[in-house]
């Protein structure tokens, strides 16, 4: 038997740590590869830590409320065979009565040996995953970085799983034998003479007890009858927090214009159903708003930056975070990355694909990592307008206010009049540290007015 040590993998580049939040495996239970053994979250999301190995959970390290850094030893699964975790010992080739032939089958043998051990070790990155499974995989087979990232996957987000990476092995070992560099000659040093010596034990020096930190007491909690005290949950904490420390960190400013959706409401209602049975997607106001944003963006890159210290950092990628409501009432932000380069379609499965996923709490660290500005619908919730909290170190947000048929002075070739028009606030919060007034309105007016050139005929 042999022990895996199951450590907290990496969940990208700014989650650092995570707080456990139950276990779904108890100690004596029966583990198969890729099962998840206990929940965790992060301030980003939450999500299951998998097992890399078949096995027997014997111990857990951690209870649950603990907080564990990326890396750490969570949990030890006992294991068949040898340990899963040591490195690949070098084969051993029996002798054969040719002693050419045992010769060249030995040399073989390390040529193989030292070519699996000269590969660099397989890293994640930012467009593709591997598990920790899959790395130890391709380093016990000596599976280069490149090999393994022309492997299709066909796990989630195309991620490459245990069963796509032996089946490459399978094919690669049915095809052409691919010549290894041979093994660098080492000489065997002379063996020294061993010379004892005597080593005196150290006394220890004795033990001095680190005085016991004084937790800050509690704020004494008036009630009176009939009042409830509610605590709040872990992801309201941290939005809390964030929250307070982004109104500290930027000079909010707000600028408003109001918006002549019209043409977007008569389009929509005609094409919504062809749209739904054509695609197998529903279309909603949303895609068509963030085309709109992704476009101004494009025009007004100096709106698509962020903030580090004395630092402004240009994005090149146009990647929109889309505020969605979760099923407790906090909210999370998905990303949608490369907004620009998508057609109405693409956005459309994008957005619906987001919003389902959070609603069902199945959005991973990557779904919510990467964005350089964030659109927020406060009109769902019936707000003609609102002043959103920017979300850092973005210098902008978006909040898209509920349409409204109101009456409107309309321009018409015999004259003004009076007609029933779809219309909207648009709110736009940006950092004033960096965006002055004209930047921050003349952005939000170029998304006002893609809406409102919006043509009628347009196809599907």
């Amino acid at each position: 038997m042999a022990k895996f040590e199951l450590k907290l993998p990496k969940m990208g580049e700014s989650v650092a740590e995570a707080t456990i939040t139950s276990w779904l495996k108890e100690v004596g239970d029966t583990i198969e590869a890729d099962e998840a053994v206990l929940e965790i979250a992060t301030d980003k999301v939450d999500s299951e830590v998998p097992s890399e190995v078949d096995g027997v959970l014997v111990e857990k390290l951690f209870n649950v409320d603990d907080v564990v850094q990326v890396g750490q030893t969570i949990a030890i699964i006992e294991t068949e065979g040898a340990d899963t975790q040591q490195e690949s010992a070098p084969a051993v080739v029996e002798p054969v009565s040719e002693p050419e032939q045992s010769k060249e089958v030995a040399e073989v043998a390390q040529t193989v040996v030292a070519a699996k051990e000269s590969v660099e070790p397989v890293i994640s990155s930012g467009d593709r995953f591997y598990s920790p499974l899959v790395k130890n995989i391709a380093k016990q087979e000596g599976i280069s970085q490149n090999e393994l990232d022309a492997i299709p996957g066909t796990g989630k987000d195309n991620r490459v799983t245990k069963n796509d990476i032996k089946a490459y092995l399978e094919s690669r070992s049915n095809g052409a034998v691919v010549q290894q560099p041979e093994a660098p000659k080492v000489e065997t040093p002379k063996q020294q003479p061993v010379v004892e010596k005597k080593v005196e034990t150290p006394v220890a020096a004795p033990k001095t007890e680190k005085p016991k930190e004084e937790k800050p007491k509690e704020q004494e909690i008036k009630v009176s009858g009939g009042d409830e005290i509610i605590e709040m949950t872990r992801m309201g904490k941290l939005i809390a927090k964030h929250m307070v420390d982004s109104v500290q960190t930027s000079a909010h400013v707000q600028s408003f214009i109001e918006a002549d959706v019209t043409h977007i409401w008569n389009w929509r209602k005609r094409v919504k159903d062809e749209f739904k049975k054509r695609e197998g997607e529903n279309l909603t106001f949303t895609p068509i708003f963030m085309e709109a944003v992704a476009k101004a963006l494009k025009d007004f890159p100096l709106m698509n930056i962020s903030v580090q210290g004395d630092k402004i950092i240009k994005r090149k990628s146009i990647n929109l975070g889309m505020a969605a409501a979760l099923p407790d009432g906090n909210l999370i932000v998905p990303v949608i990355k490369n907004a620009d380069e998508l057609n109405l379609f693409g956005m459309a499965k994008r957005v619906n694909d987001l919003a389902n996923r959070a609603r069902e709490n199945k959005l991973t660290p990557d779904d919510i990592q990467g964005g350089t500005y964030t659109v927020t619908n406060v009109g769902t919730f019936g707000s003609i307008m609102g002043t959103p909290i920017i979300n850092q170190p973005q210098v902008g947000i978006l909040a898209l206010g509920a349409i409204r048929k109101v009456p409107a002075v309309i321009e018409g070739p015999e004259g003004d009049y009076v007609g029933i028009r779809y219309k909207m606030f648009l709110s736009h919060s940006y950092d004033h540290r960096v965006v002055n007034g004209a930047l921050g309105g003349q952005f939000v007016k170029a998304v006002k007015d893609y809406l409102e050139a919006w043509d009628e005929k347009r196809e599907i």
